[in-house]
């Protein structure tokens, strides 16, 4: 394979400091394009909350899924043309192409007046999403085999774009609405993103090189969707739907589930939800060296195995349960003589009787306290007790009723340790982002574009898709923590299918797989 830099031939195997300094330079404009990118790319995230918390806009929770998702969809369709269009022309005009297009559809989002505009301005920014497929292939052609891994983990760093929205716009939007006196003001959020993708662009033009694959035969477009039919790059896909995909849609259904399920501001949600997205995003770069140093399948083992673990934990919703429990039955009959909260007397017996702690009595969340200022409790706590159902003078019959059990199932699912369990799952999550295209310049060297375009067509549905089922989810479970239990299957399943690979291919040639 050779490359093909303004005319000039260039193998990629012996840098040059020339060329160590132009692979250096263009990293460093990519990894900052695709951090604007990413950070408009996940823009609804913050903003569809506040229009919902607001009612701006009239949204509701499954409207809202939808707005978080349409975004996406537009990023992760156009990865598979963009990547193709990439390797063709390279990723210089193709990544300023997407810019524009990006800015113009944030423009027409602070224009919006219904749902409808909301969702085709989302349709068009989402654009900027498609910005990975030219980032994967531009940044890989300026790095040989041997560095990519690393290279491709740095330039995952734009990732941390959305921590920037979560964490950012939140501030923002109250300064831009003048802390809700102005509900309007929201209309110069999407105007700042597109300003700042039109400077990105601007920079871009002047800074950039273009970089063109050349291939030793030139390639039909049949020819480049060849590798659609090996069965590694769907298992790849499947594997990015869970690590990117399920990250997209987390770093902003986090926002509402703070709000709603912790009570919490829309600034706190997204400085919460950025302590999810900003380390995920950052630690991507630690990803890339790992696949190098250990190999992208140990890496993927640890990535899916873990994410499986910690998406289970957090499946528990917040409850405070009142449940039948053990009773008091009577030994033989004859008739109540005494009656107390401590005991019961029938004839010449005495039945004792436990007492409920001065927790169990409060029975509801609301008279425990925001979990702000709960003790920190990892497992559910549960207390029980019994309540007379009998009156002195009354006749009993053996194995009668004296007292009915009571039984207090309390569980905070407090928000430190929800957060902290959550950052972990980021932390693998973003580790994982890397581990996956880390294998595709190893096995389709001459088809990156192609291949991390149809893989990040599949992670990228998985942010279209996660968010409208976690909304669909929450509709009919009414349950926030249901999407906690979709992730953990689909982390199970991924792992389960790496797996059975791997023996497979330790029976025969990795070329049948």
């Amino acid at each position: 394979m050779m490359f093909i830099i303004d005319g000039r031939v260039n193998s990629g195997q012996n840098m040059s400091m020339t060329d160590r300094r132009l692979a250096v330079r263009m990293l460093t404009l990519n990894t900052v394009a695709f951090t604007v990118c990413f950070a408009v790319w996940t823009m609804y995230g913050v903003l569809g909350a506040f229009l919902a918390e607001h009612q701006v806009i009239p949204l509701t929770k499954v409207q809202l899924g939808w707005l978080l998702g349409v975004p996406i969809l537009t990023g992760s369709i156009m990865r598979l043309p963009v990547g193709i269009l990439t390797d063709r022309f390279g990723g210089k005009p193709v990544y300023i192409g997407v810019m524009l297009l990006a800015a113009a559809g944030a423009a027409s989002a602070s224009l919006a007046q219904t749902f409808e505009h909301l969702v085709y301005s989302g349709l068009l920014f989402g654009m900027s999403g498609a910005a990975f497929a030219v980032g994967i292939a531009y940044t890989s052609v300026f790095w040989p085999k041997e560095k990519q891994g690393t290279a491709l983990g740095i330039f995952g760093v734009g990732n941390a774009g959305s921590a920037v929205t979560t964490l950012l716009s939140p501030i923002a939007l109250d300064r831009l609405t003048n802390k809700g006196a102005n509900m309007d003001g929201w209309r110069q959020l999407p105007l700042i993103y597109a300003a700042a993708l039109i400077v990105m662009t601007v920079a871009f033009a002047l800074l950039t090189k273009n970089k063109v694959v050349q291939s030793s035969t030139p390639k039909t477009l049949k020819t480049m969707l060849l590798p659609l039919k090996s069965v590694r790059v769907w298992r790849f896909g499947a594997y990015y739907f869970l690590v990117f995909g399920a990250f997209v849609a987390l770093a902003q259904w986090l926002v509402p589930y703070y709000l709603s399920v912790y009570g919490m501001t829309l600034a706190m949600a997204g400085l919460m939800a950025s302590i999810f997205s900003l380390p995920s995003g950052l630690i991507r770069a630690l990803g890339g060296w790992m696949s190098d140093k250990f190999g992208a399948r140990a890496t993927m083992y640890w990535v899916l195995a873990s994410c499986t673990v910690l998406f289970a934990l957090v499946i528990a919703p917040r409850m405070d349960i009142m449940s039948p429990g053990q009773g008091v039955l009577a030994d033989r009959a004859g008739t109540v003589t005494a009656v107390s909260d401590s005991q019961i007397q029938v004839g010449d017996q005495f039945y004792p009787l436990a007492s409920p702690s001065p927790e169990s009595k409060q029975t509801t969340l609301s008279d425990r306290g925001s979990s702000m200022n709960e003790g920190t409790f990892i497992l559910p706590k549960s207390s029980s007790w019994q309540e007379p159902v009998v009156q002195v003078g009354q006749s009993v019959k053996k194995r009668e009723l004296l007292a009915r059990g009571v039984t207090h199932v309390y569980f905070q699912a407090n928000v430190w340790v929800f957060t902290v369990i959550v950052f972990l799952a980021g932390i693998m999550m973003g580790i994982g982002k890397a581990a996956v295209y880390k294998h595709i310049p190893e096995y389709f060297p001459e088809d990156i574009g192609v291949v991390g375009g149809i893989v990040g067509v599949i992670g990228g549905l998985g942010g279209f898709v996660c968010p409208i089922l976690f909304g669909y989810l929450l509709k009919s479970t009414g349950l926030w923590t249901s999407c906690w239990l979709f992730l953990a299957f689909i982390s199970a399943l991924c792992l389960v299918w790496m797996h059975l690979t791997i023996l497979r291919m330790t029976k025969q040639s990795p070329a049948t797989e």
